[in-house]
Parts: C-alpha cells; sequence; structure tokens
C-alpha cells in the first residue's frame, strides 16, 4: 500500500484533503484514482487507511476508513550530534538512525564544529522519507541547531562519547531510558573544556568501541547499542 505523511490528520478525522505536494505524489506521480486505497502516516502513533474519492494532483481528497494505533512506549533515545562538515554523512545518519527507532535529534554547535548551520526543513524531509521506509509511526523529533553549552543547561546529565584519555564506561552499563541524551562530537573532537563541563555537570564517558570512528558512525553506533538496551528493557 502506498505510504502518505500528514501530521493534520487525526483519530476523529473522517474526510481529509492531502497537502498539495503529497495530493501531486498521488495523483500525478502513482496515478491512483477514486477508490483507490492508501496508508497515511500522522507521526503520532496512526495509520491511517484512506480511500481516494477525489483524484485532483492539487487538493486530493480522501476518506478515512480505519487506523491503528501504536501506544508510546515512553522510552527515549536521544542523540545530541555535531552536524558534519558534508552534510551527505550526517542525511546518511538521520536516515539509518530514524530506522532503527531514534526517538529526538539535536545537531550541536561546538567548539570544534566546522559546520555552523543546517537546513532544518531538508532534514525534516529526510527523517519522513525515513519513517515512511521503516514502517515507523512515530516522527523523531528534530531539535533546531543548539549552542553546547545551551544544551548543557536544558539537559544536564546524560552520557558523552570523546576521544581522550579517561575512565569510560559501555552504553548498556550507564544507559537511560529517559532523560539520558548522549553527546557525539564533531570531527574535530569536542574540547577539552567542554568534556570537563559536561562531566561537571553530571555527564558519563562512554566508550564506542576501540577503533576511532568518524561523527555519523560513532552516531549510529550509539544509536543501536541504546536501542538494544530498549528492546532488552521491553
Amino acid at each position: 500500500m502506498h505510504l502518505f505523511y500528514d501530521p493534520r490528520v487525526e483519530k476523529n478525522t473522517k474526510l481529509h484533503t492531502l497537502t498539495e505536494e503529497e495530493s501531486k505524489h498521488a495523483c500525478k506521480v502513482l496515478r491512483l484514482k477514486i477508490g483507490d486505497t492508501i496508508s497515511i502516516l500522522n507521526g503520532k502513533g496512526q495509520d491511517f487507511q484512506a480511500q481516494i474519492m477525489d483524484s485532483n494532483p492539487k487538493h486530493c481528497q480522501v476518506e478515512i476508513t480505519s487506523f491503528e494505533d501504536e501506544k508510546d512506549s515512553g522510552q527515549e533515545l536521544h542523540i545530541a550530534i555535531a552536524p558534519t562538515k558534508m552534510m551527505d554523512r550526517l542525511e546518511w545518519f538521520l536516515e539509518k538512525a530514524t530506522e532503527i527507532g531514534i526517538t529526538e535529534i539535536t545537531p550541536l554547535l561546538c567548539s570544534n564544529s566546522e559546520r555552523k548551520q543546517i537546513k532544518e526543513e531538508r532534514l525534516e524531509k529526510i527523517l519522513i522519507s525515513a519513517m515512511k521506509q521503516s514502517k515507523r509511526l512515530y516522527l523523531p523529533r528534530l531539535n533546531p541547531l543548539t549552542d553546547f553549552n545551551t544544551f548543557l543547561k536544558n539537559h544536564p546529565k546524560g552520557l558523552i562519547a570523546h576521544c581522550y584519555e579517561a575512565e569510560k564506561f559501555n552504553i548498556n552499563q550507564t544507559f537511560e531510558a529517559e532523560n539520558c541524551p548522549i553527546l557525539i562530537g564533531p570531527e574535530g573532537d569536542f574540547s577539552l573544556k567542554e568534556v570537563e563541563k559536561a562531566m561537571e555537570s553530571g555527564y558519563k564517558t562512554i566508550s564506542l568501541g576501540k577503533n576511532r570512528l568518524r561523527t555519523e558512525t560513532a552516531g549510529l553506533y550509539a544509536v543501536v547499542q541504546a536501542k538494544l538496551f530498549l528492546d532488552n528493557l521491553a
């Protein structure tokens, strides 16, 4: 069944008009006709089955016939990661992390960051596409680019990965299902001052294996390990 995304669809919705972009995709690209059935994800835990009532490529109208409702587990998998210099590497991370089960992403602006701007709209589209591809019912939350110090004020404890010599723990020893973001630094790593400030705030240092990893690889490694931890709690 063809999948579409529209956050405006709610449980009590009966008739709905798709956005112009999704209407064009349904009626012009896929050539769907009146009577055809589609699935609409709202990114909030619901998957709606709908029948096309008007196949207009600018305002396709559908009737909601049924829906599947998935309860939010309440578990959090929040990665705060410094955007890479080459955006395609960050985009790859977002796609794969969404497929695996990340719930929140914060692009992090650090002392050694080479990229200081991001295009949130493009990144949001990547998350939506990955959600549809993996048939997830919840869209990960994408936060604005956030300064490192500001992030620490808002999230005073969590886990941080860095390349300096220090006592380090495995994620499965330290990760928690709530209020435990994992910090991943830029290509040049966090500054020593940033690491010290995070640890003073209440962060624990984690190991991501023996090898030195690129930013996006480190982020995905952390997602996989944290998701395995959460799955074992279920």
